[in-house]
């Protein structure tokens, strides 16, 4: 019973460590820019488009990696937060 339950505790340990590696460092904005390949003033329209571009060819439905697309999803996310000004479109 014992060995039983050192067993689960190092499994339980070895998963949290690499769920905490998984998530890594939260990335910064000019990380986020560089990975989308828009420039400091890009406005939302700008940083969606380059979102789907990039994403139609990095999914995991076509072919990706989940990784690289979680990546691309979470630049996206953090310029569209990051206080980006609204297109001018209608």
């Amino acid at each position: 019973m014992t060995k039983l339950i050192l067993i689960l505790g190092l499994g339980f340990m070895i998963w949290m460590w690499l769920r905490g590696r998984r998530a890594g460092t939260p990335m910064n904005p000019a990380e986020a820019r560089r990975l989308l390949g828009v420039k400091p003033g890009a406005d939302a329209e700008a940083i969606r488009a380059a979102h789907r571009r990039i994403i139609a060819r990095v999914h995991p439905d076509a072919g990706g990696s989940e990784e690289l697309a979680r990546k691309i999803n979470l630049a996206r996310d953090l310029l569209l937060k990051s206080g980006v000004t609204p297109s001018s479109r209608n």
